[in-house]
Parts: structure tokens; C-alpha cells; sequence
């Protein structure tokens, strides 16, 4: 009834939603908020369809409709292998009496064939410039590979007819995941903020170096896994912007993870080694070593230093092996690799000619087009400045991949990060401008948390002009951050569906979601996951659309579970109701760490910030953390991992006992994987990051108060690790165990 008595929708909502623009969404108070006109228009002007009135969007609409119908294949297939043979929509007039299709095989070779089409399933007919033309559903040939292929079709004989071609991907229909999983293991690990490592032999910063000793150390104790924030590029011109989630180029590795002092070329440069050794640099060194915060800074300026002299000095010596092997690096790194180092070294030069230019957007015009003749004509005459950047992907790529090698033989080894988006200054928006939707950036609507909702200042993808391009630039980002990885946690995985997007300039209250192909993006992450043995994770906090969980299981994309999220109306969630598909964590760099979260330093942190937009507010939270803590000490109680008495005493609760008992508590879920975060077992305060803030707080910014040589004999890292890897075990060793549950002084025993 509703439906019937609804007016028709205007032209430009069609064309809206032609293009996945969401009409309306339920918001987190259950109220339904509408996409306006103005809104619809900002975002279809953002993947540039122009629609200003009616007229335009009329003329919009048909254009689509003459587009989808003018060409005989879509511009990309993503299809799954099976037990039937896999299948395509294809347009043709009805007047042609057979059709043949030819696919060029990734690896060499091609499968033919050819159908009359009355043995075609017809699905649509359409007239199209005074043609009667019709889609069918093309069936293909079976056990066509897995990979990117290229597919045409034409009228009768290829040979004879011009062929329509397309990008035909074949992808598997689920993840990878280890053996391990299938094993029934349950497995455990941890996570760090890389950058935050401290280690008495590093310049200020962690580096791969300390990542390595940290998979050392952990490795002997059990642990299958060691996580890290994401590695992507930073804004050399502006390293303060240190926020690893808001980076320059994600395809590309953060030169300040480089240890320096383990590159080959400087044991061969007497200049580099000089410099070290010099009294104002060991000065300067000192006072990096024993900031209490992370000088991005001054940290940059030393290791710049001596990478290049290092580099100019292995320019004119470096042996012929090494030379092949970067050589060879820069080959396989291809267009990826050129042109975001070219970008950098643009950015560098623009940098010391006008240092206010740090955003392309403001560079001069001709160098804002990255096809320009001026920008070929820079790298032309810039050579070396471009190799040298490449030369620091190199240098990266290989302390990388000597990480790989130190978790070899763990079960998943190196667990990255993937980032949602770049900055809108970055090198992605710079280089690739049709598929990222610049005038816009996405985020979050108004929430009971949010109640102005959030604005990430992230530019996404183009969901258009992604399918256009046959999802190369999805591919390469996914490619790159498998890299040496045996799992990838993608940021915000509900992006693979919809993202919120907000037109530039506007609030969040003035957004609205956009679709995304999501069985074409979950077939392409199965097969990379596949070709490179890496797991995929999806952080899937906040809104989750409805079924979306539901298809990760089935893609093998594994949950993210946050403890302190893990709730209902009952009580936390027990161990045993945690799904196998997931990864347990205790928190996130989001989130304050077990100590400060029992002591609610979080919520004076977020007064002091002036974060609680009145006092009603204010008091709320401090009583909501109050029943948080009885209702932790009950779950925990209730696992008989704290005394009876434990309930009583909530104000002078041991902290050391009660961070042992969530870690146990994590350890006995049945998730798969379990990792809690370094800084619970070094039992930090200040968090990593406070959300809604940029420079009132010093993110991104407090080391670790363990140095890796202190954390190695720590007792909490023994105690912890140990109860992690008994409980994980026990997990793994069987179905259903017994736990106790205290009622009284007398345990009982009930069923898992």
C-alpha cells in the first residue's frame, strides 16, 4: 500500500540510484534520515555525472541507459570457479544469430568458443539507436583458471568480426586461511604500533629491525601472529601528520620504519658513517633515543641524512648484484612504484622551493596532471631524485621481507593493516584522480556516540569509475599490502558494500551511503588472498549493514571482536559465543588500554579535551563505566578466573590480577585468533590515539615505557603469554571443557 500510494521518484533520485546512491538509511536511533536533493547532487557530481535539474539528469539517465546498451560486454566480469561453468551478461541485437568469445589467459594460452543465441538464456530486451537488441547470459567454458584474464566476443568468427573486449576475473569463492583453521587450532599473538617500539639500539623510532626482535621474542613463548598498524606512506614534507590511518600513498611503505644502520650500502660509505659518528649528530641521536614522544621530525631529518649519502655513494659502487637486484625490484614495482616515488620527489621539490605548496592541489597548474608533459619532463630531468626514492622502497621492501622471514614458521606470521583511505594531498588522489572521488570524503552519520557525526577527510574510491577501469586500482592496493603478509586487516570492511559519503564543505548530517560491488571486491581480495597465503580480517565496528556478516563468513573474511564491545543486554559475551571466523581483541588504538579503561583515565582524558558536549553527557559516561566494570568482574567471575569476593571490591581491584583475567577470559574464546595489544602487556595509560582530536592531544606519539631489551624479561609478558598460550591450548585441544562458576563457596561445574 505504501508503495502504491508513494510518488514516483523524481529523475534525478533514478539516476541516483542508478549509480548507488543510497535514498534513505535508518540511523542508530531507528529514525529514518533522507538523501536530499542537494546531497544526491554533490555526489553524483563527485563520480561526474552532472545532474543539476531535472532536465540534466534526465539526459543523465539515458545516457547511462545508451552506454550499458552501445557496448556488447560491461567493462569487467568477476566470476567464480564451481561445478558449473561460469557465466556473463552479454548485449547483442536480436537479429545476430550466433556469437563466439575468445579469453586470453593471465598466464599465456586462450579457451575458445561459441553458441548460436537461441541456446541463449535472454534476460532483457531493449531497442537501441533502431535496434532491437537483447542481454543473455553467456555460459563459459569450465575450469577456466583463476586470474585476469581478457575476454572478447564477436558475431560468427573472431577472426572475421570486430570483438568487444573486457577484463574477465576468475576468482575463487572464499579467503584463504591457514590450515591451522581447518585444524580446529586456536591460535594467538599480538599486536604493536610499530612506530612506538623502543629498543636501545633504534634513532627514536621502531623500526623493522624491532619488529623483528619483537616476532623473536614472542615467537619461542607460541605466539602464531604479530599485528601492526599500517605501513603505508607518509608526507615527508609534513612527517608531524603522523597518523598511520590518514597516510599519503598506501601502496607505497613508510621510509621511517628503515633501520638505517642495517642497510648494506653503509658499511661502505665512510661519509654516512662519519656523519654518524659525528658529536652534533649523536647529540641530536641522543635526544631522539630519549623523547618520551615520537620526533617525527627530527627522527626524518637523520635518517634522510644518511640515506642519502648512502645511496649516492652505492650509485657510483654498488656491486653488480646488489645493482641487478634493485634493478629487478624497480622493474617488478613498475608504474605502482614510478609514480609514486616521482610524486614524492615532486613534493619534495616543490617543498624547498615553496615550502606552503605541500598539497598538489596547490602546486602549479601544469604539475597538478600527472600525465602532463611537465611532469614527464621533471622526471626527465630529475632522475636521480626519483631513484632515490625508489631506492628507500627498495631498502623497506627488504627489511620487510626479512620480517617475513623471522616469523617463518609461525601459522600466519606478519598481520597488516590496510587503511580506508588516503589523504586527500596524497599521492593516490594525485595520480589517479577518475577513480578517487575527490569532492568528497567519507565518514560517519549522526549517532547516539556522535551526535554530529564523523568526517574522516578520506577521498574513496569511485564505484563507478573503479568498474570502469576493470578494479585495477582495488587490486593493486590489495596486492601491495599482502605484501610479506600472512594476514591483512582491511579498516572499516563494510567498505567493500557502502561507505558514507559527505560532499566537501558540508557536515555529516548532510551525507548519504553509496554502494559498492561487494562480490566483485570479495572475489578479487579470494584470489589475491590465495596467490599469497594471507588471511583476510575485516574490521567490522560501528554499523554493519544487515547480512553483511553473514556474507564475510561465507567469503572466509574473518570478524574483528573488540572485548569491550562483546555485549548484550545480558552481560558480556561468553568465550564459548565468540564465532571461529574472528580475531579477539582486548582494544584498538582507538580505544584506551585495559588500565586506563578500569580506572577511567579515558573519560577524564575526554573532560579535560572539553570531549563531552555537556555535563549530562559527562556524568553518563562515568556512570555507564561504573556498570561496565560490575558487569566485566561478573563475566570474569563467572569463568572462575576472579575469587567470589571479586565483585566487592571494585575500587581497590588488583590490576595486575584483573588485566590476567581478560586476558584469559579473550584467550578462551573460540575465536581463531586472540591478540591482545602490546600495550597491555607493557600496561600503558596514555593512549595511542584520542578520537576527535588532532593536535589538542599528541597522537600517534607515546612510546612504548618498555624497551624491547625491558620486555623481554618482563614477568607480565611471561604471565600473560603463558595464560594465553594454556588457554588457547585448551580451546584448540577440545570442543567443550568444564568451567567453573562460583555461586558459592562450592565451584560447580557446567558445560561450555
Amino acid at each position: 500500500m505504501g508503495d502504491r500510494d508513494s510518488p514516483p521518484a523524481s529523475v534525478s533520485a533514478q539516476l541516483a540510484q542508478r549509480y548507488g546512491i543510497e535514498g534513505e538509511f535508518t540511523d542508530a536511533r531507528g529514525e529514518v534520515r533522507r538523501t536530499s536533493s542537494a546531497t544526491r547532487q554533490a555526489l553524483l557530481a563527485a563520480m561526474g555525472i552532472a545532474a543539476s535539474d531535472e532536465a540534466s539528469a534526465k539526459a543523465a539517465l539515458d545516457e547511462a541507459d545508451w552506454l550499458d546498451w552501445s557496448r556488447a560486454l560491461d567493462p569487467v566480469y568477476v566470476v567464480r570457479d564451481g561445478a558449473l561453468s561460469p557465466s556473463i551478461e552479454v548485449k547483442l541485437p536480436r537479429a545476430q544469430d550466433s556469437v563466439s568469445w575468445l579469453i586470453l589467459l593471465e598466464g599465456g594460452g586462450e579457451l575458445k568458443g561459441s553458441a548460436p543465441t537461441a541456446a541463449l538464456k535472454m534476460l532483457e530486451t531493449r531497442e537501441t539507436d533502431g535496434v532491437a537488441c537483447a542481454r543473455y547470459r553467456l555460459m563459459l567454458a569450465r575450469d577456466i583458471p583463476w586470474g585476469y584474464h581478457t575476454i572478447s566476443i564477436g558475431r560468427g568468427s573472431l577472426e572475421r568480426d570486430p570483438a568487444d573486449t573486457a577484463a574477465l576475473i576468475v576468482a575463487p569463492e572464499s579467503c584463504w586461511l591457514p590450515p591451522a583453521f581447518e585444524k580446529g587450532a586456536k591460535l594467538w599473538g599480538v599486536s604493536a604500533q610499530l612506530y612506538l617500539l623502543r629498543s636501545a639500539r633504534q634513532w627514536g623510532i621502531g623500526d623493522y629491525t624491532d619488529l623483528a626482535r619483537l616476532v623473536e621474542m614472542l615467537k619461542p613463548l607460541g605466539a602464531n601472529v604479530v599485528g601492526v598498524n599500517p605501513l603505508h606512506a607518509m608526507f615527508l614534507e609534513l612527517p608531524e601528520q603522523a597518523s598511520p590511518y590518514s597516510p599519503a600513498n598506501r601502496l607505497l611503505l613508510n621510509v621511517l620504519n628503515i633501520d638505517v644502520t642495517a642497510i648494506p650500502e653503509l658499511a661502505q660509505c665512510e661519509a654516512a658513517r662519519s656523519l654518524i659518528e659525528s658529536p652534533s649528530f649523536q647529540l641530536a641521536l641522543q635526544a631522539c633515543q630519549d623523547a618520551r614522544l615520537v620526533q617525527y621530525s627530527s627522527v626524518l631529518a637523520l635518517k634522510l641524512k644518511v640515506l642519502r649519502l648512502a645511496f649516492a655513494d652505492a650509485e657510483s659502487h654498488r656491486d653488480a648484484p646488489r645493482r641487478q637486484a634493485f634493478a629487478d625490484f624497480v622493474r617488478s614495482g613498475g608504474e605502482v612504484l614510478e609514480r609514486g616515488c616521482l610524486f614524492q620527489a615532486l613534493q619534495e621539490h616543490f617543498a624547498q622551493h615553496t615550502p606552503a605548496l605541500t598539497d598538489w592541489h596547490d602546486w602549479p597548474r601544469e604539475y597538478r596532471d600527472a600525465h602532463s608533459q611537465a611532469v614527464a619532463r621533471f622526471a626527465q630531468e630529475h632522475p636521480d631524485e626519483v631513484l632515490f626514492f625508489e631506492w628507500l622502497q627498495f631498502i623497506g621492501d627488504e627489511q620487510l621481507a626479512a620480517v617475513a622471514q623471522t616469523t617463518k614458521p609461525m601459522s600466519v606470521g606478519l598481520y597488516r593493516d590496510l587503511a580506508v583511505g588516503a589523504a586527500s594531498a596524497g599521492a593516490e588522489t594525485w595520480f589517479n584522480p577518475r577513480v578517487i572521488a575527490g569532492a568528497v570524503q567519507v565518514g560517519a552519520p549522526p549517532d547516539i556516540h556522535n551526535p554530529a557525526g564523523q568526517d574522516w577527510g578520506l577521498p574513496p574510491f569511485n564505484p563507478l569509475a573503479l568498474k570502469q577501469e576493470g578494479y585495477r586500482s582495488f587490486i593493486e592496493l590489495v596486492r601491495a599490502n599482502m605484501r610479506h603478509a600472512g594476514g591483512l586487516r582491511i579498516d572499516h570492511v563494510m567498505a567493500l558494500k557502502q561507505l558514507y559519503w559527505i560532499p566537501k564543505g558540508g557536515t555529516a548530517a548532510q551525507g548519504a551511503y553509496v554502494r559498492y560491488p561487494l562480490e566483485d571486491l570479495i572475489g578479487i581480495l579470494a584470489l589475491e588472498s590465495h596467490r599469497n597465503s594471507c588471511l583476510v580480517v575485516g574490521e567490522d565496528l560501528g554499523t554493519v549493514p544487515e547480512g553483511f556478516r553473514e556474507r564475510m563468513i561465507r567469503a572466509n573474511i574473518l570478524s574483528y571482536r573488540v572485548l569491550l564491545f562483546e555485549r548484550t543486554q545480558e552481560g558480556f559475551v561468553p568465550p564459548e559465543a565468540y564465532p571461529a571466523a574472528a580475531v579477539a581483541v582486548a582494544g584498538s588504538h582507538d580505544l584506551p588500554t585495559q588500565h586506563a579503561w578500569w580506572e577511567a583515565r579515558d573519560i577524564a582524558l575526554k573532560e579535560s579535551l572539553a570531549l563531552y558536549p555537556n555535563a549530562q553527557e559527562l556524568q553518563q559516561a562515568r556512570e555507564g563505566r561504573c556498570s561496565d566494570h560490575l558487569e566485566l568482574l561478573t563475566a570474569l567471575r563467572g569463568e572462575g578466573l576472579l575469587d567470589s569476593d571479586d565483585l566487592d571490591a571494585v575500587d581497590d581491584m588488583d590490576m595486575e590480577s584483573l588485566i590476567r583475567a581478560a586476558h584469559a577470559y579473550l584467550a578462551r574464546s573460540n575465536a581463531f585468533l586472540v591478540i591482545p595489544q602490546l600495550d597491555d602487556l607493557t600496561d600503558e595509560v596514555a593512549p595511542v590515539n584520542v578520537p576527535a582530536t588532532d593536535t589538542e592531544h599528541a597522537n600517534w606519539r607515546r612510546r612504548q615505557s618498555l624497551t624491547l631489551e625491558q620486555l623481554a624479561v618482563h614477568p607480565r609478558l611471561h604471565a600473560i603469554t603463558e595464560i594465553l598460550e594454556r588457554e588457547r591450548h585448551e580451546a584448540s585441544r577440545a570442543k567443550s571443557r568444564p568451567r567453573y562458576v562460583t555461586d558459592s563457596a562450592a565451584p560447580v561445574v557446567a558445560n561450555r
